[in-house]
């Protein structure tokens, strides 16, 4: 291999021509040397020429500054500069200038990157990922009022959620002078804006730092975080809102966003919506309110909670009126002209939003919609509308009953309830529990307990369905039973309420009926229909047992004949079964609510979805047969008790009575007191049940002193009630049936002489034996003859019957000591 050459050490050149010829190494042109013939040209590529090694690595370079030896051939390059202590190279000014804008470019592009870019690929991640809630969607969330109508369609009272009262508004029916007088207080760009105002931000940053007061969140963002319920102080919440917002703005008209806005916004007095608001302050609708009105209601946004304060609301309200004026939405001459709205008194339209509606018929309204799977929180969700079957005339009738019974009682235990039903649809037409409030032990108001929905042991009122029972079996009035009294039947003394109850060995079922014979309806069910069958026709007829009602018919022994022991029913349960025989044998389910529709007036049902069917036969024909036999039976009973129908009515129906159980220590006068009355009757359009009596085991008296009947209180209260609801009506009659069975016209017997009966005002001091209604009753050992005591299994003075077949449970629902030991 040849000798390399020598390389010149650095910084100097190694010149061997002239001065100004070209560096050694470079060919000049023309002067190319021609290859010797046969001898390929050498490339400036081989090793050889290039005095390098085969793998092109020059052997005796140490690999440091290899640009170095080329230096010397180039005049563009300068020598290099020297080196600081440090071993840096020292920079010119120009080279420590560009080195500088070379840092500041680097740093603004990462500030664009990591401000601009960076947040602008997220958010467009985060605008794909988030949900915008929908106007649907909201108003599923917005709770409203529920609003309940009586029969006439009027307003019986209005039921505000735990959030306020609100109502909702549809796109189109916010007027443009409350939009205006919002975008005012709130958002002046809303109708530009992307959901977002980039100003406002920056304006609201500002305020932050220099502590200033107001916020940079749009109509938009407000409407975001009203509508999440989302106002979490961290930057995630901010930065989601701004995606949903933006997002909203694209997929919603502006109509849609401030609709929705106005109708969840909070306004103070326990008002959401704009609607809502316009109630409560001015007694008037959203569409109806002024600028001065609109601007008052729209300032509040901001301070819902000074709604009362004087000062704050007149220094809002003229921010917006200038605001208005300002973005041109508002002459400045109105402006000029503007008083400030004096709003109406807090809670001033409270009472016309209650209502007339007890709390105890809102409570019973509201059960039967739970039943149907609609519970409160639906109901609020959709601002339920409910449509009831309640009458107001007969509501009337019934309250006012109810408290003339009353009128001049002087037994403070004495208590009562009256439920009407409508025979042709089931539909309760008025519903009385007893007061709606009533003094505790410290004199302090608390509601009332709903007494016609607590179960009672019903007397001789339950006859009724002993005779249906007895009539499904093909039996009819005509057949004959021993009615005489003292009468030893299932091992037990069967006694009746004394002379006038008792009809002699030969008694129909008509007679036994209209004189209430306990030792004819205790051997009928004992021997011929047993308990399960009068069981199975209160059902049919209306009575509800758990799990649907309170109601309780036991079976296991005999003393559901009577009324008594475990047996227990409520007065609306009562109203509804006698509904059934009023109406010729149709059951039409009784229900309290006669459509329910949303705040759109969307209907969810209505009365077609009512159950209807034959009460007592598979055939409607032969249902309205037994029912008609029923009636017959039972319209005798009413001028029996002294009392009398509605004029041009026919009226049926019964009574019922149960005894009080003596304690030890109790006066003399106690063993005659009576614990439960009834009077329940009908005519075709419309049946009854009167409850009066005390919670539990309590000997009352009326206000002579005397022991009640059903025939003393609660059957005057039922005929008044009759006499003021119908008062005006169409007269009315019942169809006429065939007789069932033996026909009682055909019957010959021989009765036992009747007492004189005496008025309801001649109640007897000893054994009632001229009573039309009084304690019916049985007992295996009777001490004391001078009073009839219940049939029942030995001496149990407990209601818990104990295991055994009972249609129903839970004690009746409303029974809270045990009943006296004599169903009435």
């Amino acid at each position: 291999m040849p000798p390399r050459r020598a390389v010149p050490p650095p910084g100097q050149r190694d010149r061997q021509g002239p001065p100004g010829s070209p560096p050694q190494g470079f060919r000049q042109p023309g002067n190319r040397p021609v290859p010797p013939p046969g001898r390929e040209p050498d490339l400036i590529t081989h090793h050889a020429h290039n005095g390098t090694d085969d793998i092109g690595r020059d052997p005796y370079d140490d690999g440091y500054d290899d640009d170095a030896a080329f230096n010397e051939f180039a005049d563009d390059v300068e020598p290099q500069d020297e080196l600081d202590e440090k071993g840096k190279k020292v920079l010119t000014p120009a080279q420590r200038k560009k080195r500088r804008w070379k840092i500041i470019r680097r740093v603004a592009y990462g500030f664009v990157g990591l401000f601009f870019v960076v947040p602008a690929i997220a958010f467009v991640i985060t605008y794909f990922l988030v949900d915008v809630p929908t106007p649907e969607s909201i108003q599923s969330l917005q709770n409203q009022p529920i609003t309940y109508f009586d029969a006439n369609g009027q307003q019986l009272g209005r039921e505000l959620p735990p959030s306020g009262d609100r109502q909702l508004l549809k796109p189109g029916e916010i007027p443009d002078v409350v939009k205006h007088a919002v975008y005012s207080a709130e958002d002046a760009t809303f109708e530009t804006n992307s959901g977002f105002d980039v100003t406002g931000i920056l304006r609201a940053v500002w305020n932050q730092v220099s502590g200033g007061q107001g916020g940079g969140s749009t109509i938009s963002q407000q409407y975001i975080k009203q509508a999440t319920q989302n106002d979490a102080p961290t930057l995630t919440r901010k930065w989601t809102e701004l995606a949903k917002s933006f997002k909203m703005n694209n997929q919603q008209s502006k109509e849609e966003i401030i609709t929705s806005y106005l109708n969840i916004v909070y306004f103070g007095r326990g008002a959401s919506g704009i609607q809502a608001a316009a109630k409560a302050y001015f007694n008037k609708d959203a569409k109806d309110l002024s600028a001065s009105e609109a601007s008052l209601l729209a300032g509040l946004i901001q301070g819902p909670g000074r709604s009362e304060n004087q000062p704050y609301a007149q220094k809002r309200w003229t921010y917006v009126m200038d605001q208005m004026v300002a973005n041109k939405w508002l002459p400045a001459a109105d402006r000029a002209t503007a008083q400030f709205p004096t709003p109406i008194p807090k809670n001033a339209n409270k009472e016309q939003n209650s209502g007339k509606m007890t709390y105890q018929l809102q409570q019973r309204i509201k059960d039967e919609l739970a039943a149907k799977g609609y519970d409160e929180n639906k109901l609020f969700s959709t601002g339920a509308k409910i449509y009831t079957t309640i009458d107001p005339a007969a509501q009337a009738a019934a309250e006012q009953a109810a408290q003339d019974g009353m009128k001049g009682q002087t037994d403070e235990n004495l208590l009562n309830a009256l439920v009407a039903v409508n025979p042709k649809t089931g539909g309760v037409l008025a519903y009385y529990g007893g007061p709606e409030l009533v003094k505790d032990a410290g004199g302090k108001d608390q509601i009332g307990q709903d007494r016609a929905n607590q179960a009672r042991n019903p007397g001789s009122s339950v006859k009724a369905f002993d005779l249906t029972a007895f009539l499904k079996m093909g039996k009819g009035l005509g057949e004959t039973f021993d009615g005489s009294n003292n009468r030893v039947l299932g091992g037990r003394v069967v006694r009746n309420a004394g002379d006038s109850a008792t009809c002699g060995k030969e008694c129909t079922v008509a007679e036994a009926m209209e004189r209430s014979t306990n030792t004819v309806f205790y051997d009928m069910v004992l021997n011929v229909t047993k308990p399960s069958r009068v069981a199975e026709a209160a059902k049919e007829a209306g009575v509800k047992v758990a799990p649907e009602g309170k109601s309780v018919l036991y079976t296991d022994d005999n003393n559901i004949s009577l009324g008594g022991g475990g047996t227990a029913v409520t007065p609306e349960d009562m109203a509804a079964a006698y509904a059934s025989f009023a109406s010729g044998g149709t059951y039409h389910e009784q229900h309290f609510v006669a459509k329910l529709a949303n705040a759109q007036d969307e209907v969810e049902f209505d009365e077609n979805n009512i159950k209807t069917n034959p009460a007592f036969a598979d055939d409607a024909a032969k249902s309205q047969q037994i029912a008609g036999n029923v009636t017959e039976a039972l319209k005798p009973v009413i001028n029996h008790s002294n009392l009398k129908c509605p004029p041009g009515h026919e009226c049926a129906g019964k009574t019922g009575t149960q005894q009080y159980t003596p304690k030890d220590g109790d006066p003399a006068a106690y063993a005659n007191r009576n614990a439960q009355t009834w009077m329940v009757g009908y005519t075709p359009s419309v049946s009854a049940a009167v409850w009066v009596g005390g919670d539990g085991n309590k000997p009352l008296h009326d206000k002579a002193g005397k022991p009640i009947f059903g025939a003393t209180v609660a059957g005057p209260t039922w005929q008044n009630f009759l006499n003021l609801y119908l008062k005006g009506k169409p007269a009315e009659k019942f169809d006429k049936v065939s007789p069932i069975g033996k026909d009682v016209n055909e019957v010959t017997t021989t009765q036992a002489k009747p007492t004189e009966t005496p008025s309801t005002s001649q109640t007897p001091t000893t054994t009632p034996s001229t009573s039309t209604e009084q304690t019916d009753s049985a007992t295996s050992s009777p001490t004391k003859p001078t009073r009839p005591t219940r049939p029942g299994p030995g001496t149990s003075q407990t209601l818990d019957p104990g295991p055994g077949n009972t249609f129903g449970g839970g004690g009746g629902g409303g029974l809270l000591a045990p009943p006296g030991s004599g169903p009435g």
